[in-house]
């Protein structure tokens, strides 16, 4: 009898310890993660963009790498786009946004006036893409400030937002919940690539 007390005795501790071992190796309970704004998903035309494709290609990757609550995509078609982009022969002029999808439609003027100042293509539709996210100029910013323009001058060619525009965007889109407040009018804003800005109701 005292052998089998022992023996019952020399198993309580091994008992314990392979209980605790199964405590340790549940997960540790987290507080529930707030969930991420959904995304808004602009939609766009190049179709009457000429030779400016490729500038406008690589400024809406720009901007998708730099957003999280918006992103730009090609259209299926120009009639369900909500905004295009047009090759013309004067200054760049945008309307300016934000524009959401279902809202009044956008469009972006690339005006071959700024490339013959020798300004960099990309860093043009970049920029005029900011206006359709809803950011103003800010001619007196440094060339890093996508916003700032031609107010560097044609030797910059930075074409990425920086921290605070993007930032700025992301509260444009933030909670909208995929949807939008839908604009009546915009303004639009021409951009003098380098000496002239325009503001008019559209």
């Amino acid at each position: 009898m005292s052998t089998r007390i022992a023996a019952a005795a020399a198993l309580v501790p091994a008992v314990l310890a392979a209980t605790a071992g199964v405590a340790s190796a549940q997960p540790a309970h987290t507080a529930a993660q707030p969930r991420p704004a959904a995304v808004v998903t602009l939609t766009y035309d190049d179709s009457q963009a000429g030779s400016w494709e490729s500038a406008i290609d690589q400024a809406v990757a720009n901007w998708n790498a730099a957003e999280h609550n918006v992103q730009l995509q090609k259209a299926d078609s120009s009639s369900s786009a909500d905004y295009t982009y047009v090759a013309t022969d004067g200054w760049p002029q945008t309307t300016l946004g934000p524009i959401f999808p279902g809202g009044s439609k956008g469009e972006v003027d690339l005006g071959q006036e700024a490339l013959n100042e020798g300004y960099d293509a990309t860093r043009i539709a970049a920029h005029e893409t900011g206006h359709i996210f809803g950011l103003p100029d800010d001619y007196s910013g440094p060339c890093s400030e996508l916003m700032s323009g031609h107010g560097p001058g044609p030797s910059c060619t930075n074409a990425k937002p920086d921290a605070a525009e993007a930032a700025q965007v992301d509260q444009n889109y933030a909670n909208s919940g995929g949807t939008a407040s839908r604009a009546t009018h915009h303004i639009v804003i021409t951009d003098g690539w380098p000496n002239r800005t325009l503001a008019h109701a559209h």
